[in-house]
């Protein structure tokens, strides 16, 4: 039994998946087990399960007993949306249960650490039992797919080294660097120069829906704007700030993270590394600018000075 150890637990759902969520969240911010629960909220199916799964994939193992153990939690309409984008990062194991036996196979086998819910399916009582079980119990423990008996010797022998192979896998050797379709793309490119961005390039990959290659130097500034279309987009390499002055939130953006932008939206956005994404959007590209550089750099530097101010 698990019920010693303390976990932190991320939990995010879309709006299929909202009510369910908050009756588990708060389940679990009742559970003996749980030191913490920190509710990401609802978005996109997409959006909510690569916010958990995020945290889940960059946390730290800690030697220390009394650290926390980092799960999550995320709940869209079927459960299954959910499951396939957490499962995109690396070291996430996610799964959708639909009752406590698969929480406890998923867990014993799998070593299942971000769960899975449908909302439409799974009553509050019956999420909770799965989510009990889920942390109760342990990997390689005895489960029904054991037929509830401690793993045979070969099994166990499995165990010992599934979770380093698991964890090598999007490392494998013999995978080419230029491996990703969209940095194949990229090799021998020419880049036409945003005019009105200075350090900005972007070449146009397709048309109807249109997405783009762009890359902006070190230092570059897009000043507040806004376009008629909402857009999608990768981060390739490369790090940068984007201020989402309609919304009046911020995110900070690195290698694989993906940011959804809705249409009208006025952002604002710095470069602090040689940066390349990929972006895609619905129609024909414009662009509406909102202030001018000085404007933007000036406002840029206030929020950055204030932010290292307040550490």
């Amino acid at each position: 039994m698990a019920a010693d150890r303390r976990f932190k637990i991320f939990a995010a759902a879309d709006g299929f998946g909202q009510p369910l969520k908050d009756a588990v969240v708060a389940h679990l911010r009742a559970h003996l087990a749980v030191a913490e629960v920190v509710d990401l909220g609802v978005d996109k199916y997409y959006a909510a399960a690569a916010a958990v799964a995020r945290q889940v994939s960059s946390s730290t193992s800690y030697s220390a007993p009394d650290a926390p153990e980092f799960r999550g939690v995320v709940v869209c309409g079927t459960g299954a949306g959910v499951c396939i984008f957490a499962n995109k990062y690396p070291r996430v194991y996610a799964t959708h249960c639909a009752s406590p036996a698969d929480a406890v196979n998923t867990r014993s086998i799998n070593a299942c650490n971000v769960l899975a819910l449908s909302g439409m399916a799974t009553p509050p009582d019956a999420a909770a039992a799965i989510a009990d079980s889920w942390l109760a119990t342990p990997f390689r423990a005895p489960c029904p797919a054991s037929g509830d008996a401690p793993w045979p010797e070969d099994i166990q022998r499995f165990f010992d080294t599934a979770p380093d192979e698991m964890t090598a896998i999007p490392e494998a050797e013999g995978l080419p660097d230029s491996a990703c379709a969209i940095c194949c793309l990229r090799n021998g490119m020419e880049f036409e120069p945003v005019g009105i961005m200075p350090g900005g390039e972007m070449r146009i990959v397709r048309e109807r829906p249109t997405s783009a290659y762009v890359r902006f130097k070190a230092g570059s500034v897009e000043p507040a704007h806004r376009h008629t279309f909402g857009h999608d987009l990768v981060v390739i390499k490369g790090k940068k700030k984007v201020w989402n002055l309609t919304k009046k939130e911020s995110y900070d953006l690195v290698d694989g993270d993906f940011l959804f932008t809705p249409a009208g939206d006025v952002h604002r956005v710095k470069y602090f590394e040689d940066t390349e994404f990929f972006i895609r959007w619905d129609g024909h590209w414009d662009i509406f600018l909102d202030e001018d550089l000085d404007t933007a750099r000036s406002a840029i530097d206030a929020e950055l000075g204030a932010a290292s101010n307040s550490k």
